[in-house]
């Protein structure tokens, strides 16, 4: 019987930096070993909401995102089987009718704002990670991927950043810093904390390795 796979958590404020810090992991471990699953992923679908309503949603609250589907999405992984992850439509709020298809690996790597403010999640990572970066870089972060990638309105991304991203990140993505083992710099590039981090990766693979062996 083989061991389960290896559970990274990433956490981090919006634009924080961390699909950044993920393609490296991922460039480090080998992109035959790991499987990266994102939390946003799961936002609910609002196609039952008109598309102003759905504008008016507080995404950065946890109860926007279907974590529960994520929980179970993750054990069918750590069990050996494929799962289809849902397609998320962040211009429409809505899921596509596409699915994204995730094999199960011996990494699992989990990113998102929330990773570590839910307590199901934490309990099933090895390792948990928080990236941190100060306000005005993740501000202009978001401002280039959501006007530039998502097709936003630059005022409208300002006026959610600072009406529900920021609030949302004191309340409830900041606090959850105290669950991470190891804090990444997102300002700049921290490429030695991210080797420290696959090694320790490497090192949990090994001991998997050497007790079903």
């Amino acid at each position: 019987m083989s061991a389960g796979p290896v559970i990274v958590g990433i956490a981090g404020g919006s634009g924080s930096g961390k699909s950044t810090i993920v393609a490296e992991l991922v460039d480090l471990l080998g992109l035959g070993i790991t499987t990266v699953i994102r939390h946003d992923w799961y936002y609910r679908d609002l196609s039952h909401l008109e598309l102003e309503d759905r504008t008016g949603v507080n995404f950065d609250h946890p109860s926007s995102l279907e974590t529960e589907l994520l929980v179970e999405h993750i054990m069918t992984l750590v069990g050996g089987n494929s799962v289809d992850a849902p397609y998320y439509n962040f211009s429409t709020h809505t899921r596509s009718s596409s699915k994204i298809q995730l094999e199960p690996s011996r990494v699992l790597i989990l990113d998102g704002i929330l990773t570590l403010a839910h307590e199901q999640l934490r309990e099933l990572m090895d390792i948990r990670v928080f990236v941190d970066t100060d306000v005005e870089k993740r501000l202009n972060r978001r401002l280039e991927r959501d006007s530039g990638e998502r097709g936003r309105n630059p005022a409208s991304v300002i006026q959610q950043f600072e009406s529900t991203v920021l609030p949302m990140h004191h309340k409830f993505v900041e606090p959850s810093r105290a669950y991470a083992e190891i804090t990444i710099s997102g300002g700049h590039q921290d490429s030695a904390t991210v080797k420290q981090l696959a090694f320790r990766v490497q090192e949990l693979l090994d001991e998997r390795s050497l007790s079903t062996s």
